[in-house]
């Protein structure tokens, strides 16, 4: 499983940050920067997704398989 930030279209909210601060992190902007490029647990996994599914501008998106 891959995480993707699209940083054109992120508005610095900081929700991905709030629900998964070992993943998301923000830059001087407050644009979100990924820290983790893959999550690795189940526990890693579910904190993407809820990021993902949180997120106000949909800037956040997972791909492939679940490990």
């Amino acid at each position: 499983m891959q995480i993707t930030a699209n940083r054109a279209t992120c508005i610095g909210s900081g929700q991905c940050v709030f629900t998964d601060p070992d993943t998301f992190d923000q830059d001087d902007d407050g644009l979100v920067l990924v820290l983790r490029t893959t999550p690795a647990t189940p526990g890693e996994v579910a904190s993407a997704k809820e990021a993902v599914h949180i997120c106000p501008s949909r800037s956040l998106a997972l791909s492939g398989d679940a490990p």
